[in-house]
């Protein structure tokens, strides 16, 4: 199994033909075919059923799948790495985030870095903190941000000052009052849509308080947490700066005042591991910012 193998199975599961995946490889049916059936045979496993139909891909073929885009993923980046080795002003800084850090941190960090680096490529991921810390493992990106609590053992990190938890909710149907705090008891018996990765801490903040919550939703993004969170449903819980994301003026923010409902965003990388020139800028001007 090679390289050319993977982009010529990734090109047939995209296409969904692997006539589409000949003519746009610019090469001929009969050998596209063979070198599916060599992939195959060396893995003595099934990875497409051929009907007259249309091509399905197997159990087996959806995880070579995966495994094939995060291996061209890493040949890129570790390309772009050699060729821009030397070259200090150039390359491509390679982060992963989560949307309720990097939407609203990253864009400024990255203007700041762009206009001290303009010749710099930017490639950025998003997703939950699992995947940040997953493709930071596997070398896909230089540099993570992701919101406390994770497993630091492996990872180098800065953090920013801690954050307080947002109740937000449509209109003040579940957040009555004037006043901008809340505590946790005024969460009793309120549907809560929460980040699944702060489900632990919030359970247990309720628990201390004397009262289990009713968790009608969890969520991996911010972003479905704000939007279940409009739909009047419940009360979303983020991070504070979470809320820049929130465009409806009909939302109602209260923030909770509760010293174990804290996080803080962490800019984290893998230790032992090389960083280029750019990510070890990058680290600068994100600690100048702290």
């Amino acid at each position: 199994m090679d390289i050319k193998q993977l982009n010529y199975f990734l090109a047939i599961i995209e296409e969904g033909s692997i006539t589409k995946a000949a003519e746009r490889l610019h090469i001929a049916q009969p050998p596209l075919s063979h070198q599916l059936k060599l992939l195959e045979e060396e893995l003595e496993i099934k990875l497409i059923e051929r009907t007259t139909k249309k091509l399905q891909i197997t159990g087996a073929g959806e995880l070579l799948q995966y495994r094939a885009e995060q291996i061209l993923q890493l040949v890129e980046t570790t390309i772009n790495e050699l060729k821009n080795y030397n070259k200090e002003f150039l390359g491509v800084l390679s982060v992963g985030t989560v949307p309720s850090s990097g939407g609203i941190l990253l864009p400024e960090l990255l203007y700041s870095f762009h206009e001290k680096y303009p010749s710099l490529n930017f490639q950025i991921r998003e997703g939950d903190t699992y995947r940040i810390l997953d493709m930071l493992t596997k070398g896909i990106i230089d540099i993570g941000i992701v919101r406390t609590p994770f497993n630091s053992e492996i990872f180098e990190s800065i953090s920013l000052p801690f954050d307080p938890m947002m109740a937000i909710s449509k209109d003040d149907f579940y957040l009555q009052g004037e006043n901008e705090f809340i505590s946790v008891t005024n969460l009793i018996n309120v549907p809560l849509i929460i980040d699944r990765r702060f489900e632990l801490m919030i359970v247990s903040s309720c628990k201390k308080a004397g009262f289990k919550p009713r968790i009608l939703c969890e969520c991996d993004d911010v972003r479905s947490i704000i939007s279940w969170a409009e739909t009047g449903m419940g009360v979303g819980i983020v991070p504070k700066p979470a809320t820049g994301l929130i465009s409806n003026p009909n939302i109602i923010c209260r923030e909770i005042n509760e010293l174990s409902l804290e996080t803080r965003t962490t800019l984290l990388w893998l230790k032992d591991r090389h960083l280029s020139y750019i990510a070890k800028e990058f680290l600068q001007v994100f600690e100048a910012v702290v």
